[in-house]
């Protein structure tokens, strides 16, 4: 099996969904932006790349009709280059890295692109959901797996007794490690700014550049006066869990060999993958069986493991798979993660590989883990290992 590297990454701003600057943006367009600047950020030929696999938790209206193959012409790449997309809900830039990476190490191709993109403004409302209809069986004998996952967050909560001060405790360091990357620059390197057309605005164009979720003064005290959403008895907040939002990041992926004599960038390699199922009113503890066997398979100890970027579907989530995995919080999503910055859903694995890559060499780190809980009941990982180059 040939070593799979990644070359480099490119994502938008992550946009507040509905109130936010990308809330008109075509999930296309969001998407062929990330792939546009990423092929660019590895300095090679749009035709050198052979597949393009983005990932996607809303495939639907203007995102469906396979979006990696409109993305990837709306990006100027040429209609040889073949395109796929797929749905693991909050895995999908993850899988799509995945699948790029055993393409290449099979042989099949030498260079790929991977990556996600959702626009919950767009995609998620109440017309395009009208047409969903539950299966029969499944809601009679397994109701679970259609709950929302704030639902299963406070599922979560509930069984393991994960308090709500606890809670508001690391949101709120989240969006503090958020806010400090922020303004030391630590995301311009990953973010391509964006102009866009705002009819709102007589001025006409702007340009952004900047994360929108993120709340700089954010503290336990102002996190504790918010009301849980589901009612007084429950725990989980506005504040202590994901933003909505809408954004694409992708990530150029070659045989190392290939990437070596070319002079590309090295960021990373990529050393494995797992996805694991659990019980769907359980979603949120999906990390803590999927990173096991992960690094089992790689030879690779938990204590090896110098960062990790461990997707904030909700703080309720995020602490039990903490405590499990017996992750140093020095080490664990050390920029911030979704509860600051937002979670758009088929972006994100892309997302936190490109930002963990970059960091992990800022660190001078050997081994990155980026992990997720998925919905309907899953967990996914990828373990890499840094890389060597110049940055993205």
């Amino acid at each position: 099996m040939r070593t799979v590297a990644i070359v480099s990454t490119a994502r938008t701003p992550v946009g507040r969904a509905y109130k936010g600057a990308l809330r008109a943006v075509h999930p296309v367009s969001l998407a062929a932006h990330a792939i546009f600047h990423a092929v660019a950020r590895a300095g090679i030929e749009p035709g050198r790349v052979e597949d393009a696999i983005i990932g996607c938790a809303l495939p639907e209206a203007a995102a469906g009709r396979n979006i990696a193959r409109l993305s990837s012409l709306r990006a100027g790449l040429p209609t040889s280059v073949a395109a796929a997309t797929v749905n693991r809900e909050c895995a999908s830039g993850l899988q799509a890295i995945a699948q790029v990476a055993h393409r290449i190490a099979c042989g099949e191709i030498d260079v790929g692109i991977a990556g996600g993109v959702d626009s919950v403004s767009i995609v998620d409302n109440e017309q395009i959901r009208k047409g969903w209809i539950p299966e029969p069986w499944l809601k009679t004998h397994k109701p679970e797996i259609y709950m929302p996952m704030l639902q299963t967050a406070e599922v979560v909560a509930q069984r393991y007794g994960i308090k709500r001060e606890d809670q508001d405790a690391y949101a709120a360091q989240s969006q503090r490690r958020a806010s400090a990357a922020r303004e030391g620059g630590l995301f311009s390197s990953e973010i391509a700014p964006i102009t866009i057309d705002d009819e709102l605005d007589p001025a006409g164009s702007a340009i952004i550049e900047r994360d929108e979720g993120i709340r700089p003064g954010t503290t336990e005290q102002t996190l504790s006066g918010l009301k849980p959403i589901l009612g007084s008895e429950y725990t989980i907040t506005a504040g202590n869990a994901c933003q909505m939002s809408d954004g694409a990041s992708a990530c150029v992926l070659a045989d190392a060999d290939y990437a070596v004599r070319s002079g590309l960038p090295i960021l990373g390699i990529f050393r494995g993958y797992s996805v694991v199922g659990c019980e769907p009113d359980e979603m949120g503890l999906g990390p803590t069986l999927a990173v096991p066997p992960l690094l089992r398979k790689a030879g690779v100890a938990t204590s090896d493991i110098d960062l990790w970027e461990l997707n904030e579907a909700f703080a309720a989530q995020v602490l039990p798979c903490q405590h499990r995995l017996e992750i140093p919080s020095e080490r664990l999503n050390v920029n911030g993660g979704a509860i600051a910055l937002g979670h758009p859903y088929g972006m994100t694995g892309a997302r936190l590989t490109g930002h963990g890559l970059i960091e992990l060499s800022r660190r001078a780190g050997k081994y990155l883990v980026v992990t997720m809980c998925v919905g309907g009941g899953m967990g996914a990982g990828a373990l890499f290992e840094a890389g060597s180059g110049r940055d993205a």
